[in-house]
């Protein structure tokens, strides 16, 4: 069943390959949807794709690349929309 998520990571996640590192996993995974950097600091983004390989992406960003600390991960479920086509870094 396919399924939706947005979410924000905080910790040090900018600067250190991060964004980057989410769209690699969520290709990995067969995820779609986008990522990026927030003025805060932060890194927020939306994944779409089997329900049971995006609770397996999340687990990945919350241990995040070796050069990154995630310190908290926020997320909330959405209903599929079907409307990306790749895995996209935006700026």
């Amino acid at each position: 069943m396919d399924a939706g998520v947005s979410f924000r990571v905080k910790g040090r996640v900018q600067g250190v390959a991060f964004r980057a590192f989410v769209q690699t996993t969520g290709r990995q995974f067969g995820i779609k949807g986008w990522v990026k950097n927030n003025a805060d600091g932060s890194v927020s983004g939306y994944a779409e794709g089997d329900k049971g390989l995006l609770v397996e992406f999340i687990k990945e960003l919350q241990i995040g690349n070796r050069w990154s600390s995630v310190e908290a991960l926020e997320e909330e479920e959405h209903a599929f929309s079907g409307e990306f086509q790749s895995f996209e870094i935006r700026y």
